[in-house]
């Protein structure tokens, strides 16, 4: 884990850079205390491909999914507390 102050890690900030995506830890002080920490950013092209269907079978829908209860219809018109 590599701790720097602010001034440090402006002029050193490539390198710090380069050590994050390496997987280190990278934090950055202000008078002597950590304020913040440099981490890779993940993005979509990190994330593995979603698959379409992925979960087909391991997901169960009620058959009234779509149907709201009158109570709670009533509630959200405001006419029940």
């Amino acid at each position: 884990m590599a701790i720097v102050n602010m001034h440090a890690a402006k002029t050193n900030l490539s390198k710090l850079v380069e050590q994050a995506l390496a997987g280190e830890e990278v934090i950055i002080a202000r008078a002597g205390k950590p304020a913040v920490k440099m981490v890779p950013c993940t993005t979509a092209a990190t994330k593995p491909n979603r698959v379409p269907g992925a979960l087909k079978g391991k997901i169960w829908m009620a058959d009234d999914f779509d149907e709201l209860p009158e109570e709670i219809a009533a509630a959200f018109r405001g006419e029940r507390d």
